[in-house]
């Protein structure tokens, strides 16, 4: 039986839409494989890591009627590759394995049985659905992801929280020493829903999102997420645990406010940046009324200093902070302008975007 026939970069771009998740090494050899069930002319390709399972359904032709089994996803995605994008290519079933052709180029592939595959029990008790464009959740990513934990033993903080209410969805991530929020406005009114994504499943998403305005489709229940978009749906199992209240973590009302071009200040941090010590990434700001003195040091006695001209004329303030967490946060914005509340040399800097309060990151300050 002809499982599929198309060009290459069809089938390529299908498969590489689930195999994302897959581990080449995995405890359950099955779980590196992608399952492929035909019913008729439609063709679904699923693939799963027992966390998440991305499931698509393409039509890709061949013969008509009903097959299923599995293959190595990472194999067949690495021999199409080394095919011309334009070429067709077919996969039969022969027995227990499978044929891929392209060309004059024949590959016979191991497959084992379908019901061996470990499907994600779905919940069954999904909330209310509500949807994004996908522009608009990738936006939300990619201003809060660069702030998650990695390998934290605080669990709750290896991934992003997702809080629906009323016609909000906010974002929110924190590593404990810093604090990404933002936010978009739904086009209806849910009941309020606080999940915890975890880390590869935002790194999956990023990858799979698109910059149209297509809709994305949400669904949370009490331990899984369900996400549909582009003929696609992606479950994934949610962080159990419970996320820190972001709201008292993002200070309010500091009295010195500074606005400024966010590329120059950038560029200044940058430079300071590179005599800062690999351990220990401390910069001082100096602010005084009308110039921000930024400054560098390290353990061989190198120093940096690099000044701002600013509209300023509050408090006199010195402080330190990890000079990558500012970067890392004017680096994932794309506005001209950024204001940066303070309030001593020991509390906080919140940085937002001038007139406009869906984007707010907060850093703690360090000693230096």
């Amino acid at each position: 039986m002809i499982v599929l026939k198309a060009t290459q970069d069809k089938v390529l771009s299908v498969l590489q839409s689930v195999a994302g998740i897959v581990e080449r090494r995995h405890t359950l050899p099955i779980l590196a494989n992608v399952l492929i069930r035909k019913t008729g002319s439609s063709l679904q390709l699923t693939t799963s890591d027992l966390e998440i399972q991305i499931r698509t359904t393409a039509e890709l032709d061949g013969d008509a009627g009903n097959f299923t089994t599995t293959v190595g996803a990472r194999k067949l995605i690495d021999i199409l590759r080394t095919m011309p994008s334009d070429q067709t290519v077919s996969l039969e079933s022969n027995q227990n394995k499978l044929i891929l052709k392209g060309g004059k180029s024949r590959f016979t592939l191991q497959s084992l049985p379908a019901e061996d595959f470990p499907l994600v029990q779905e919940a069954t008790n999904f909330g209310p659905s509500f949807s994004v464009p996908q522009k608009t959740l990738k936006e939300l990513l990619h201003q809060v992801s660069f702030a998650m934990a990695v390998h934290d033993i605080r669990y709750y903080l290896n991934g992003i929280l997702f809080v629906a209410e009323g016609k909000q969805l906010s974002l929110v991530a924190t590593d404990g020493h810093r604090l990404a929020f933002s936010s978009a406005t739904l086009d209806v009114e849910v009941p309020r829903q606080e999940v915890i994504l975890p880390r590869k499943t935002v790194l999956e998403m990023q990858r799979l999102l698109s910059d149209k305005e297509g809709a994305i489709e949400m669904q949370f229940a009490g331990n899984q997420a369900k996400f549909t978009f582009d003929g696609m749906e992606f479950v994934t199992k949610l962080v159990e645990g419970k996320f820190p209240d972001y709201n008292r973590v993002i200070p309010k009302n500091h009295k010195n406010t500074i606005t400024m071009g966010r590329t120059a200040l950038l560029a200044t941090l940058q430079r300071t940046a590179i005599l800062t010590s690999e351990k220990f990434k401390g910069v001082r700001l100096n602010l005084e009324p009308g110039v921000l003195r930024v400054a560098s040091s390290n353990a061989e006695q190198e120093e940096a200093v690099d000044e701002l001209e600013i509209d300023y004329n509050g408090d006199a303030i010195e402080i330190g902070f990890n000079v990558t967490y500012l970067i890392d946060a004017l680096t994932n914005m794309d506005q001209d302008m950024v204001q940066v509340d303070l309030a001593d040399s020991n509390s906080s800097a919140l940085i937002t975007i001038p007139e406009n309060t869906t984007f707010k990151y907060v850093v703690m300050p360090m000693r230096i």
